[in-house]
């Protein structure tokens, strides 16, 4: 019995001095004063910057300071308590540690704790209290101090006005495991203030809205709905939509807009006006956005709205007094086109749903911060061995490591991209960013020339000289080898935080292709490799999106199409169309046999690899792929489109893209190199009729005139074959010279191209043959030199004006296949005619000369090409030689004219 009594006596002790010392206030025993500060009892919320932090701030004394419902991501393990001057970068970075009490590495969730200052620090000394990575120079979040005498007024004039910091309300209510609804209300304003929080891609959009009042079931028709997200360029929106169907918004036959459609799209049926109504019109849009961001992967969207609003028909009062249900759903967004001048919600999949909520009742069972998978939003930039990086400087507007100089870099016009470097594949830089900023890749995070702070950095390339300006850039060669670390930083040596990090990885298409081209408006790098009888291909976006699309055609229409997308499996996938149209009808999936298929996304960015062969080797009346045929030798033309979604399924409008190339781009597979695709028409039509001028007309006359006008008096016929034989040799040389300039290369893998050199050569042999004939002896009997030489003379000639005839038609069908222009095919068909012609005249003169030659007298003419005794030596160009030997020859020669006389010839 004594020993219960003690034991009860202990544990009562026991309890006496766990309730004392629990409920004593640690900052008691550092006799620390209240009243020495104006910021006594001073509270307020931090601002969020980073590592989703959030919470409450209040100063207990002149020592110490409590922070409650306190959420934060993991840093690292020198995140410190941090005090300066200012909020600015000059002040923040030029702060001071002010606590002895490290943040833990761990996640905070609504945790509660008081923290106490250096025994050296006073709230005199601080204007600015941070949460701070001291090494990466990093601002997690941070509360400005003002006393009683600095708050500003409370203006309550504005509904939009909020009297706390942006990320924090009264209630959270967890819609699903990466989205939150908070809210505070306001019902003396006759607003609330809803917050969405969802851990997304930036290419989605978060919905959260009301139903119609007693709906059981269908909750989305007719509901009151608002979509948030953001824009391509980064800025937030907050649009009043209103559900009719379950489709997207479309006009119905009535000339009525139906489906999921902003209010303002129906106050414009209503109004039966041809011009669009005002989106941000109060009367309609009555969901405004009052502050959003971006960040750690999370979006944030905070929005005002009525609770009794003006627009009776398509927003619905919301009762504070009552449980409301309410509709909430997360999914890919399409951005404003010229067709639809409105954010396009696509289908939600299964991240959709419905809660009931009284807006009046307290709720908080979100516990900690949204933690998302993907935490880098920055762009990506992906080094190409063949393409400079172009380093650039501009404004600061969203930099990934804040707090940051007004001024940062830009790599290929991009700010502070992620840099992604291959080993072994040396980068080109082109240094455009001013010679108050010198560029280097660096171990330091933050840059700046880290010995000026005592600390220890490796320089891999660049430095103090590393400078350059847009008409005198400065071009600077990286090859990271087996010995680079996995990140390093590109930065500026004279200012801190300018770049951010590069991404060394071992190998990639660069090492995996032979060939690689940028092709238009450098957001597709596209690269192959040729083998005898197939092509591996592989195609990368430059910047993020739901599907990427490549084309081999010189528009969409009439191309053949290879999409790469994720399913919502999340495998990757490539499927391949005919597009004969310009809507999502249009589509027609092909089989065609593709092997080694790889697609998948990096931080939103997708790749897309597969090897097909070069020849289907099917039936092109059975199968459209059959005609996708891949000549090596014929440039081909590529083009490009990116998109929000795909599906593997039937098609909708949903599906069509939100950028694409603007132009194709020619590229040669054999040369491995790219051009982008110009109309040269007016310059090939020119080409063409500058050869068809020599090769249709000039010289075939040349050769009919030496053929068929000999019997004609004096040298009439020697005149006309000569001029006309070195004016179309001059105009083919004209001709070639014309084209070669215009196209800038000069490339022997088409079949024209083949053809027409090959009738060059053998046009420019005549000349040089005629130069060195042989003399024709006076007995007029030909030797046997002069008779191998005319018939030399005369076959060249022949068979170049056929080789001529077969260049011009070749053309043309290199003309038609290059623009897929229809007109060339009359053209040729025109071309063809005239060569019909050409040849009937050429029987008819054949006729004609056969008959003469039928009645004339036996060996008294020659039956050679060229020199029938008349003339043949003549050197028309020559300075009066022609004419002397004409009067020499006279002398020498007896003229023999035949005449009929009574079925006889009598030579006179």
């Amino acid at each position: 019995m004594a020993i219960s009594q003690s034991s009860l006596l202990v544990s009562i002790r026991f309890l006496i001095y766990l309730f004392v010392f629990t409920n004593l206030d640690p900052v008691s025993s550092q006799n620390c004063p209240q009243s020495n500060t104006s910021l006594l009892n001073f509270t307020t919320q931090f601002v969020m910057v980073q590592h989703q932090l959030r919470g409450s701030f209040s100063i207990i004394n002149d020592c110490s300071f409590r922070v409650s419902e306190f959420d934060m991501l993991p840093g690292s393990s020198h995140v410190h308590w941090w005090g300066a001057l200012g909020d600015n970068y000059e002040n923040l970075t030029s702060g001071f540690v002010i606590s002895d009490e490290q943040l833990n590495t761990t996640t905070y969730k609504n945790d509660t704790f008081i923290v106490n200052l250096m025994k050296n620090i006073t709230w005199d000394q601080i204007r600015v209290v941070s949460v701070w990575d001291t090494s990466m120079s990093s601002d997690f979040g941070h509360v400005l101090l003002q006393n009683s005498e600095e708050i500003p007024p409370d203006p309550s004039n504005s509904s939009l006005e909020i009297h706390q910091e942006p990320t924090m309300f009264e209630n959270c209510k967890v819609l699903s495991d990466t989205y939150r609804l908070r809210w505070t209300l306001r019902e003396d304003k006759n607003v609330i203030d809803i917050g969405l929080e969802g851990a997304i891609g930036i290419q989605n959009y978060m919905a959260f809205g009301w139903t119609e009042p007693n709906r059981e079931h269908d909750h989305m028709l007719n509901a009151d709905v608002a979509f948030t997200g953001f824009t391509e360029e980064g800025v937030p929106f907050s649009d009043d939509y209103y559900i009719t169907k379950y489709s997207e918004c479309i006009k119905n036959e009535n000339g009525q807009f139906e489906g999921v459609c902003p209010d303002f799209r129906y106050n414009h049926s209503d109004s039966d006006s041809d011009s669009d109504s005002d989106p941000n019109s109060d009367s309609v849009n009555n969901t405004n956005l009052v502050y959003g961001h971006r960040k750690d992967g999370v979006s944030f969207i905070r929005y005002q709205r009525p609770l009794k609003s003006v627009d009776k028909k398509y927003d619905w009062d919301i009762d504070v007094n009552t449980e409301r249900t309410c509709i909430w759903a997360l999914g890919l967004i399409k951005p404003p086109d010229s067709i639809r001048p409105f954010y396009l919600p696509q289908n939600h999949g299964k991240t959709f749903g419905h809660v009931h909520i009284n807006v009046s009742g307290r709720v908080n069972d979100c516990f900690g911060p949204l933690d998302a998978e993907e935490k880098e939003d920055q762009e990506l930039v992906i080094a190409n061995q063949k393409e400079p990086l172009i380093v650039t400087s501009g404004p600061s507007l969203h930099y990934p490591n804040p707090p940051n100089p007004s001024k940062v870099l830009y790599i290929n016009k991009k700010q502070t991209p992620v840099l992604r470097v291959e080993r072994g594949v040396p980068v080109k830089f082109s240094i455009q960013a001013g010679h108050d900023v010198a560029f280097y890749v660096t171990s330091d995070p933050l840059g700046g020339n880290a010995t000026v702070r005592n600390a220890s950095e490796t320089v891999y390339v660049g430095g103090p000289m590393a400078q350059g300006v847009q008409s005198d850039p400065q071009e600077l060669l990286w090859s990271p080898d087996r010995n680079t670390p996995d990140q390093v930083y590109y930065q500026s040596v004279f200012t801190q935080k300018m770049g951010w990090k590069v991404e060394v990885v071992d190998g990639g298409l660069n090492d995996m292709y032979k060939n690689s081209v940028l092709l238009d408006d450098q957001q597709v790098n596209f690269f192959w490799t040729l083998s005898e009888k197939s092509i591996s291909i592989a195609a990368r976006a430059e910047k993020k999106s739901g599907y990427l699309a490549v084309g081999f055609g010189s528009e969409m229409e009439n191309s053949f199409a290879y999409v790469g997308w994720i399913d919502l499996n999340g495998s990757g996938r490539v499927d391949t169309y005919w597009i004969d149209g310009m809507n999502a009808q249009s589509l027609h999936p092909t089989n065609e046999n593709l092997t080694y298929v790889r697609c998948k996304s990096e931080s939103g960015v997708i790749t897309l690899e597969f090897t097909r062969p070069l020849d289907p080797n099917c039936d092109p009346k059975t199968r459209p792929e059959c005609n996708n045929i891949i000549e090596p030798t014929t440039p081909v033309k590529l083009i490009w489109a990116m998109g929000a979604k795909w599906s593997a399924g039937h098609l909708t409008q949903s599906n069509m893209h939100s950028v694409k190339s603007s132009k194709p781009v020619r590229v040669s597979l054999i040369r491995g190199s790219a051009e982008a695709e110009e109309d040269l028409r007016p310059v090939l039509a020119v080409h063409g009729f500058m050869m068809f001028l020599a090769w249709g007309i000039l010289l075939p006359g040349g050769i009919l005139a030496a053929r068929y006008t000999k019997h004609l008096t004096g040298d009439i016929w020697f005149k006309i074959h000569v001029y006309s034989q070195y004016s179309g040799l001059a105009i083919t040389f004209l001709g070639l010279l014309f084209a070669i300039a215009e196209l800038r290369a000069f490339h022997l893998e088409s079949l024209h191209v083949k053809f027409g050199i090959l009738t060059i050569l053998t046009g420019c042999i005549q000349p040089v043959n005629a130069y060195f004939r042989p003399k024709k002896p006076a007995n007029e009997n030909p030797s046997s030199k002069r008779a191998i030489w005319e018939f030399v003379h005369s076959y060249t000639g022949r068979s170049a004006i056929v080789m001529g005839i077969a260049a011009l038609i070749s053309g043309m069908k290199q003309l038609g296949n290059r623009y897929d222009d229809k007109n060339t095919i009359g053209l040729t068909w025109a071309l063809i005619i005239w060569v019909g012609l050409c040849g009937l005249t050429v029987l008819y003169l054949e006729y004609m000369e056969q008959n003469r030659r039928r009645g004339s007298e036996s060996g008294l003419g020659g039956n050679w090409v060229l020199g029938n005794g008349e003339d043949e030596d003549a050197d028309l160009l020559g300075n009066g030689n022609g004419n002397h030997r004409e009067k020499e020859s006279e002398s020498e020669r007896m003229e023999i004219q035949l005449e009929p006389v009574s079925g006889r010839y009598t030579v006179i």
